[in-house]
């Protein structure tokens, strides 16, 4: 009795954890059979705590065991402990407490990557380049990406004491910043204007305009409308959209963001095992129609960004340019655990495009079966791990918030850069593996980017390589003044497809 007892209990922790109040009436009673089986599982974790060489905790063991038989499903599927929601639910909201500014740790020195516009940073005057000597009257030397993050963040109205070094000087300087809800813009154009804003037209003369979309938040749909009325007013022609890289967000952003688009149809539908069809249709109110369109994707493209490259393909509104994109296509639960104190990510249906085919890959599909976005006939162009490398160090320069006095050398260009900003490395290139698995998407109706992910800001990502910038350059490598600018060969592939489409209508 006692032992069928604690596999009750057992049944409680763990069998409980897949049950949310919406589910309850249609989740059957566990059968005889998993009584037997959790009975392994307890009298394991019995043996463990009783008899192994060291100590351990019993919630790690608990912990251990739910990761294990989530891994089990799928590589979306996810236990969000304790330690990690409030992460988790930072990465889904693109918002935090904190200062607004992008940092890396380069040669062991803590540098500002970037300020992010409009935050207390940036209205402090803290530039890239920047090195934070102290944080708080604490010294960073040595100090990792993590704990410089701790320290930044904080309670909304609390202040910060930072002690900078200008790139350049030598000089010590306080700088006191009042921490903010800090939002991560996800809606980014070709290059910054004077008053750092985003400048969305990427050919004047022939009105094309640029929008890239790194994410998909809550605000993204909202800020890609405010870029598309100011593309309007500057009477847009033709539209690029880049969702290259991007690894998705929040299903209902993706939606919202097919709407702006398409008039009428179907955008998206969701169907699982034990959850009933579910169809989003668009509406023609607000439907930006007027101008052709490209759509940029490649391999790193995952789920809400296949969603709408899908949408745009499937009703002709768009053409789908560049390399094939991940598949992903699955929908996460996100069900809470233990009141609210933990949070299950489970997969529950699966995503069809607006004609019905699937976007997910399962892991029995080949190459050449229907999932994911393929571009359109005569658009495929794949680019190598060195192009991409480089594609991707542009758009990270483009991205940084620089001294004014340096924006008539552009993006890339080396003249006027503080030596930080000369020998910082490109980001790595994007992991082999999943990038959805790194930043997750969608659940039935709001997706939940995975909490593993540090938010754009004030977070560096991994730390640079050891700088190589002093080291002798080869006698057979131009060197950094002379190297061209980076061409985005799949861009030029849009512009000439937009060219041609303006010449037809003219």
């Amino acid at each position: 009795m006692g032992r069928r007892l604690l596999v009750l209990v057992v049944w409680g922790v763990i069998g409980g954890f897949a049950i949310s109040p919406a589910w309850a009436e249609t989740t059957p009673p566990p059968e005889d059979d998993y009584y037997e089986l959790f009975g392994v599982l307890v009298d394991t974790m019995d043996q463990v705590e009783r008899n192994y060489v060291k100590e351990v905790d019993r919630r790690e063991l608990m912990e251990a065991a739910i990761e294990g038989l989530l891994e089990k499903l799928d590589p979306y599927s996810d236990y969000i402990s304790p330690e990690e929601l409030s992460q988790f639910r930072t990465t889904v909201d693109s918002e935090f407490g904190g200062i607004g500014i992008q940092i890396s740790v380069d040669g062991g020195q803590l540098t500002v990557v970037s300020p992010l516009v409009g935050t207390p940073a940036y209205r402090a005057g803290i530039l890239a380049g920047d090195r934070i000597v102290e944080i708080a009257g604490e010294s960073t030397e040595g100090v990792s990406i993590d704990n410089a993050v701790r320290r930044l963040k904080g309670k909304p109205g609390t202040e910060v004491t930072l002690t900078i070094v200008h790139a350049g000087s030598s000089e010590q300087e306080k700088v006191t910043v009042t921490r903010e809800i800090i939002h991560v813009e996800t809606v980014m154009g070709e290059r910054r204007n004077e008053d750092d804003s985003w400048d969305f037209m990427y050919d004047p003369n022939q009105k094309i305009g640029y929008v890239r979309i790194s994410g998909f938040s809550r605000d993204t749909a909202r800020e890609l409308r405010e870029a598309l009325e100011k593309l309007e007013r500057k009477k847009v022609r033709g539209l690029i959209l880049d969702l290259r890289f991007n690894p998705g967000g929040l299903l209902s952003s993706a939606i919202e963001i097919s709407d702006l688009f398409v008039g009428e149809g179907r955008i998206v539908s969701t169907e699982g095992r034990n959850s009933p069809e579910r169809v989003w249709n668009a509406r023609e109110e607000g439907t930006f129609g007027d101008f052709p369109m490209a759509v940029l994707v490649n391999r790193y493209s995952a789920s809400a960004s296949e969603i709408v490259a899908a949408c745009l393909q499937d009703h002709k509104r768009a053409a789908i340019m560049g390399e094939r994109t991940w598949g992903k296509g699955s929908v996460q639960n996100v069900i809470e655990l233990e009141g609210g104190k933990s949070l299950l990510k489970l997969t529950t249906a699966a995503y069809r495009r607006p004609s019905g085919k699937n976007i997910h890959r399962f892991g029995d599909e080949k190459d050449d079966g229907e999932w994911g976005v393929v571009p359109d006939k005569g658009y495929k162009l794949r680019l190598g791990d060195a192009e991409i490398l480089g594609l991707m160090n542009d758009r990270r320069d483009r991205d940084v918030v620089r001294p004014h006095s340096d924006r008539a050398n552009g993006p890339g260009s080396e003249q006027g850069k503080s030596p930080e900003e000369k020998t910082a490395k490109p980001p790595a290139a994007p992991p082999a593996e999943d990038p959805a698995k790194e930043r997750d998407d969608t659940r039935g109706t709001e997706a939940a980017p995975d909490q593993g992910e540090k938010p754009a800001a004030e977070a560096g990502g991994e730390e640079p390589e050891p700088d190589v910038g002093s080291e002798p350059a080869d006698p057979g490598e131009p060197s950094e003044n002379e190297k061209p600018a980076f061409v985005d060969r799949q861009i030029q592939m849009a512009l000439k497809y937009l060219s041609t489409e303006l010449a037809r209508a003219d």
